[in-house]
């Protein structure tokens, strides 16, 4: 999507046609979140990064680098090898989104038994109509 000419708006995450909604959703995808965080160590190859995300398809990974690199997140890099190698990178824009996940991860790692443990309690509730 392109931003219309026109008079400059302050981005709206709650209007529909507001880019930062399109980075919202890029970000919210559970792929991005991994994938991004894989790459904070360093560049990583295709296969290592199937290899480390666990259940991710091929094509889905495909996909999700190459909108984050669209987006200017990850840059993908081929060296002229036989085979030819290609690694994938955050680029200094990526590198300023693991800030912003990290703390999501770590929050959801740390709050997993609480939230385990309010399903359960809601699960266990005999069904009610919504008030």
């Amino acid at each position: 999507m392109t931003i219309p000419p026109g008079p400059s708006r302050a981005p709206d995450v709650f209007a529909a046609q507001c880019p930062t909604r399109q980075m919202l959703d890029r970000i919210g995808d559970k792929w991005t979140v991994l994938v991004v965080q894989t790459l904070d160590g360093g560049p990583v190859r295709f296969s290592a990064l199937k290899r480390r995300i666990d259940g991710i398809s091929q094509k889905m990974l495909a996909q999700t680098l190459r909108l984050l690199e669209r987006d200017g997140l990850v840059a993908r890099r081929v060296a002229p090898t036989t085979p030819v190698t290609v690694d994938y990178a955050l680029t200094p824009l990526g590198r300023t989104l693991v800030g912003a996940l990290t703390p999501l991860i770590t929050w959801s790692e740390s709050q997993m038994d609480a939230v385990i443990a309010a399903r359960q309690a809601f699960d266990a509730r005999p069904p009610a109509g919504w008030v």
